[in-house]
């Protein structure tokens, strides 16, 4: 497997405010058995993962990345239904066999999310869940998405339109409206390829409480991410 050349997984870890509030809106889904496709360094398994699940199966790549989830498991520092497997969705044959399927932060990855998201959806169980998380709005795009491999970033409509038709929305959130005149600013102004871990504990400890109290009196419409949780239909 081909090596993942970002560095942001380093720096992401840190933001502990906002692992915990995109995690409110997640967890009521995260049952049975939960796969976790591109779980980096698990640093988002960390944040989700509360061992009430039958099994959590860390999907990542990038084989020395997935040597560090190995590590924590064996440390303890991940409950023990958690599980690492290197490789891709395309290794798995067609069949339902999770309850639940993550994309945080990782389907922008993708070059082809449309052909990603109908592999996820044959292996959903009826009536079971898809979650993305990913970076919103494409006029946000900056160096820093092509430094880390965005292929793109997604509004609501853009997203929809790749995701297969057996997965119906359950629910649409446009997150993060503080952190979003942030991201205008490094688009207009600073034009960085990469967050310095200043600016991320920043972001994270001012304006990611200032974002949980503004998206509900904005409706959630308004954000630098959004999250989308979809269900599979029954036949």
């Amino acid at each position: 497997m081909a090596a993942y050349a970002g560095t942001e997984l380093e720096l992401f870890q840190h933001a502990r405010n906002w692992k915990a509030y995109y995690g409110s809106f997640i967890r009521p889904f995260l049952g049975g058995e939960v796969l976790e496709v591109g779980a980096g360094i698990g640093a988002t398994t960390e944040s989700l993962c509360d061992g009430s699940q039958r099994r959590w199966l860390c999907l990542e790549p990038d084989a020395a990345l997935a040597r560090r989830i190995e590590e924590m498991t064996i440390a303890g520092r991940l409950p023990r239904c958690c599980e690492v497997k290197v490789g891709t969705t395309a290794a798995f044959p067609p069949g339902p066999l999770f309850d639940c399927i993550l994309y945080i932060d990782v389907l922008e990855h993708i070059e082809d999310d449309r052909g990603e998201l109908a592999r996820a959806a044959a292996l959903l169980r009826e009536n079971r869940f898809l979650i993305v998380l990913a970076p919103a709005h494409q006029a946000l795009y900056t160096p820093f998405d092509r430094a880390i491999g965005h292929y793109r970033r997604y509004n609501r409509c853009e997203l929809a339109s790749v995701m297969p038709p057996a997965l119906e929305r359950v629910a649409s959130y446009d997150l993060d409206s503080a952190g979003l005149f942030l991201s205008l600013g490094n688009r207009l102004l600073l034009r960085r390829s990469m967050p310095t871990l200043g600016q991320i504990e920043l972001w994270d400890r001012r304006f990611v409480p200032m974002s949980r109290r503004l998206d509900p009196l904005l409706r959630y419409r308004v954000g630098k991410s959004i999250l989308e949780v979809r269900r599979k239909r029954s036949t």
